[in-house]
């Protein structure tokens, strides 16, 4: 890798580490309250940004400008991707970050966030060291290589784009009737008491 895609990248990296801490995303009490449903902030954020990107590269391919063959997508593993959305789901609730946001956390100087970042580190050695017990379910338990929504569902790209920005527009829509049923600390539900 050369010197300038370095700075690129290290220019991203703080671009979205400072789009994060803006967003509110390095404050665990925040990111908890998504599963809370008081404040939905997260999905909002985050939904917004995928359907962005979505429709960016769609368009982008759409007009000849990229070449989605050529991109590259991480193999699909369906069986180790749930067990691992469960176990990153189980922390990012007992502890209120993801691997993202507990750097964040960690860089402005949180300590909740540091801890979590420990944490994070010590289950990667603890994976690593462990990985030679089941070679077969971490390797090959779903596996699907390169495996998309329009391969999955088998129609054309353009159609999961729409369906993927219908459902962000309902649950941004049920977001904010989520955040007015359960009010959380912050304020109080339709109708009913703070």
């Amino acid at each position: 890798m050369d010197f300038g895609s370095i700075l690129l990248n290290l220019a991203i990296g703080m671009a979205f580490g400072f789009t994060l801490e803006r967003s509110g995303f390095g404050d665990s009490r925040r990111l908890a309250a998504q599963f809370y449903l008081f404040d939905q902030t997260v999905l909002k954020v985050m939904f917004t940004a995928i359907v962005w990107c979505m429709l960016l590269l769609f368009w982008s391919c759409a007009m000849g400008w990229v070449d989605f063959s050529h991109i590259f997508v991480d193999p699909t593993f369906i069986w180790t991707a749930i067990l691992g959305g469960l176990i990153l789901g189980a922390g990012f609730m007992i502890g209120g970050y993801c691997p993202g946001t507990s750097m964040v956390a960690t860089c402005t100087g949180k300590v909740d966030g540091m801890f979590f970042l420990g944490g994070i580190l010590g289950g990667i050695v603890i994976f690593a060291e462990a990985e030679t017990l089941f070679p077969y379910f971490y390797a090959y338990a779903g596996a699907k290589g390169r495996y998309t929504l329009f391969d999955w569902l088998g129609v054309d790209p353009g159609w999961v784009a729409l369906a993927v920005v219908l459902m962000a527009l309902g649950m941004f829509w049920g977001a904010e009737k989520l955040e007015k049923i359960f009010p959380g600390p912050y304020g109080k539900a339709e109708g009913g008491e703070s």
